[in-house]
């Protein structure tokens, strides 16, 4: 058995959110005992004025990163990291009491994972009024797994440890990549079958209120279908058919198409026939002949039609 604390490297990216960041690290030092010792690395890439100070008033290390987006500074955090185990949260988010020692000791007692992940808990923009743990069902482990990660089930970053061997085994995130970053690098550890799970409640994520993101939707559609076909084409043989590979890749991105139908048929409501056109087009995108279908099968988008035909103002 160990003698002292374990040591987990824990990589905050953060971006022009001081007022956030100072909850997040607060989380994490609550965490600490005489058997558990966090290496905080703050990765700022917005360069706020205030994070220097916030990092080091909770004993964290401050990393500036040059280049922009949340690969680049878990990059940078991941390059430093001296831990032995490394683990994860984002600035607006938090972690719950069980976070680590659970995913600590499942890969204790089988040493040939890489790493665990744990259940979200999902809250609204004031990480209040949270949702029940999720996923609710055990994703599975090994084929399994990889199919639930390649059919909807997006894990929080937030509940993944894993052992410092990963940033070698798997190497770093791709900082291409706008969206689905961070699934992408998890479907790495995933397609080795070393990735676990343990069903603990292990971070509060930070919602947006519905419909104030149309454009980061936009954007992480594409990247999302990226990393869908990056991973899912070379393990096709997890699927039993065709048919099977298809529901897969439509419920890795259903989300997007009924936030898109969810904005239209509110938009149109309002009056406002620019962002309807928009949610339209964003549905179209994503599954065009379903959006097509039920433009023309289903009651409330054929109403949104209605009412779009009806507005004088320009598109």
């Amino acid at each position: 058995m160990q003698d002292g604390p374990r040591l987990v490297s824990v990589i905050v990216p953060t971006f022009q959110r001081p007022h956030l960041l100072r909850g997040a690290l607060a989380s994490i030092r609550r965490l600490e005992d005489r058997d558990l010792a966090f290496e905080i690395l703050v990765a700022d890439n917005g360069g706020a004025c205030e994070n220097r100070a916030i990092a080091e008033a909770f004993g964290a290390t401050y990393v500036a990163v040059e280049r922009r987006g949340p690969s680049a500074a878990r990059n940078a955090g991941l390059r430093l990291a001296t831990g032995d185990f490394i683990a994860f949260l984002d600035d607006d988010d938090a972690w719950l009491p069980g976070n680590v020692r659970a995913q600590i000791a499942v890969l204790d007692a089988d040493p040939a994972l890489d790493g665990v992940l744990g259940q979200a808990v999902g809250t609204d923009p004031d990480l209040k009024n949270p949702s029940a743990p999720w996923p609710e069902r055990h994703p599975g482990v090994g084929d399994a797994l990889l199919r639930t990660m390649l059919s909807g089930y997006f894990p929080q970053l937030g509940t993944l440890v894993v052992r410092r061997r990963v940033r070698d085994l798997v190497g770093l995130f791709d900082e291409t990549l706008i969206g689905g970053e961070d699934l992408d690098w998890q479907l790495r550890i995933a397609r080795r079958r070393t990735l676990g799970y343990v069903e603990t409640p292990c971070m509060l994520f930070r919602g947006r209120a519905h419909g104030t993101y149309d454009a980061i939707q936009y954007d992480r559609l594409a990247y999302d279908r990226l990393v869908f076909f990056r991973h899912s084409v070379p393990e096709w043989r997890i699927w039993p058919s065709p048919l099977a590979f298809l529901r897969a890749y439509q419920g890795t991105l259903q989300h997007f198409y009924w936030y898109f139908v969810t904005i239209m048929i509110a938009a149109a409501s309002r009056g406002q026939k620019r962002r309807a056109f928009r949610a339209i087009v964003g549905a179209l995108r994503v599954f065009p002949v379903r959006a097509t279908y039920h433009l023309v099968a289903r009651r409330d988008c054929r109403r949104a039609l209605v009412q779009m035909a009806s507005m004088h103002r320009p598109i």
